[in-house]
């Protein structure tokens, strides 16, 4: 599985100053854990924070989840030396770094020339540690296509939508929900659809940000699922009581799992000498053609990748399918 495939269904903040939320997150079913030096932990906190966090990520016991740190953003006195402590210190055992608040490419270009010269002077393997990149304000969304473009390293794209509702003084105080009186559709389309352009024009994972209701699981679901149809990967989560909401939210149903196997099994054996070379066929009531199969690529990746069983399995010997037209 390439880095960029790697499932971020739930992608779980924790504040990087405190050492009893670290090793509690180890314990936790999320797919990622990020640790923030950035909005989670004050001022006066982020140096301690970033020794912390080195000796968490050299502790071990995170399983298979992807391991991220979160830095702060470029605008600050703090950025250079979150990166420079924190990879030197683990650069080994972690997996990416996130950039919040990126505005341009030129953000990005400079952490991938940071993060290659750490990686030689300590002899790591150049490139493996990979790039987050935080959509926040209008200038990002602006230039989220160069940003996207901006580096091989970059993984996500990810829309936090706090400080986005903040930079283009949008009536709402409560993060990733609806802003009262809006009722013409959904407020956050557009960026979200924007983000996941750039973000599959170049590979990349789409990520949601948070929704800080963190009691409020239906809430959660209902704004998860708008982001999961629209195709995006994963979402933020904020407390325990949301990962296993997003964990589900973000794969497949069984029937579709189910459904999504059938079809490309099928279409590979129509389309074969020993299934007749066919390029269109009728699987049940459904022709199935290369679209089809597509889209199909698209469901049982993200199942095989949550470690889906299927539970109905098509053969030829008792295929139902006929010839389409």
């Amino acid at each position: 599985m390439s880095r960029t495939q790697r499932p971020r269904r739930s992608c779980l903040a924790v504040p990087g100053s405190s050492p009893k939320m670290i090793e509690k997150a180890k314990g936790l079913d999320s797919d990622q854990v990020f640790l923030d030096l950035e909005d989670a932990c004050a001022p006066l906190a982020k140096p301690g924070a970033r020794k912390s966090i080195v000796a968490a990520l050299n502790e071990g016991g995170w399983g298979s989840k992807i391991r991220v740190v979160r830095v702060n953003d470029l605008t600050t006195h703090w950025t250079y030396r979150d990166v420079v402590e924190v990879v030197e210190g683990a650069g080994e055992n972690l997996d990416c770094i996130m950039l919040p608040k990126v505005q341009s490419a030129a953000q990005i270009a400079w952490l991938d020339f940071t993060l290659t010269q750490i990686e030689k002077t300590m002899g790591f393997e150049v490139g493996r540690i990979g790039i987050e990149a935080q959509i926040e304000d209008a200038a990002g969304l602006i230039n989220v296509d160069e940003i996207a473009a901006a580096s091989p390293r970059t993984e996500t794209i990810i829309f936090g939508p706090g400080d986005f509702m903040a930079s283009i003084n949008m009536k709402s105080l409560v993060i990733g929900e609806q802003p009262p009186g809006y009722e013409v559709g959904d407020a956050f389309h557009y960026p979200l659809m924007r983000i996941l352009m750039a973000a599959r024009a170049n590979g990349l994972q789409a990520i949601d940000g948070p929704y800080v209701q963190v009691r409020n699981v239906e809430g959660f679901r209902r704004v998860a699922g708008q982001a999961a149809a629209l195709g995006y990967d994963g979402k933020w989560v904020l407390h325990p009581a949301q990962i296993e909401a997003a964990n589900e939210t973000f794969s497949p149903a069984q029937a579709d799992y189910d459904h999504a196997e059938n079809i490309l099994a099928a279409y590979e054996w129509f389309a074969s000498d020993r299934g007749g070379r066919k390029g269109a066929v009728m699987l049940g009531d459904e022709m199935i053609d290369e679209a089809s199969r597509k889209m199909a690529l698209v469901i049982a990746g993200q199942g095989r990748a949550a470690g889906m069983e299927r539970l109905d399995v098509w053969t030829p010997e008792t295929e139902t399918v006929e010839s389409g037209v």
